[in-house]
């Protein structure tokens, strides 16, 4: 089973990755929220059954340059994944530490829910720093963005590279698996 991802290496040079990391050690946070069944759309709902990871709030240039980066791939994943898009949603800047994860769920497009989400046809992550195998400094281990296949066939593991965009069809079932050393920090948006 193939699946259909647009990664593009590189998307962020290192000197980026380690300044939106630096910002993100210190910039306000709170813990990331999910949408539930009380969601209609606006706001999420604490569950560490479902999602554990830190929502960071950088400044509004650093927030306003990723996004700026990411419009300028809309034409290139629009002609990939064969469709259009016409907005993007604000970036989440996401901190995983040691115990950190989202269990396995889709991000929208699947006629199941009525919210917001539903527009969302194509998701993004951003690695900001590399898994590895064994803990080494400014890397994590654990945290696998694992994609999982419609009926049978393998899951498909990808291993985070600093500075690499992933995008996905936004109805792709996908989970990050525990963090088990250091931190991971990604971008998470959604164009629709």
């Amino acid at each position: 089973m193939s699946f259909d991802l647009f990664i593009e290496q590189g998307f962020l040079d290192a000197a980026a990755c380690a300044r939106v990391v630096a910002e993100m050690r210190t910039a306000r946070s709170a813990p990331a929220t999910v949408y539930g069944r009380a969601d209609a759309g606006v706001s999420g709902a604490l569950d560490e059954r479902v999602r554990r990871t830190t929502r960071v709030y950088p400044s509004p240039e650093t927030e306003a340059f990723v996004r700026r980066l990411l419009l300028e791939r809309l034409g290139a994943i629009e002609r990939h994944f064969g469709v259009s898009l016409g907005e993007l949603e604000e970036p989440q800047f996401l901190r995983y530490e040691v115990g950190g994860y989202f269990v396995a769920h889709q991000d929208g497009n699947t006629g199941l829910l009525r919210s917001e989400r539903e527009s969302r046809r194509v998701s993004v992550v951003v690695f900001l720093n590399a898994q590895t195998d064994l803990p080494a400094a400014d890397t994590y281990c654990g945290g696998s963005l694992v994609f999982h296949p419609r009926g049978a066939g393998e899951p498909l593991s990808l291993a985070g590279e600093k500075g690499t965009l992933v995008a996905f069809r936004a109805e792709t079932t996908h989970e990050v698996t525990p963090v088990t050393d250091g931190e991971r920090f990604t971008i998470v948006c959604w164009y629709r």
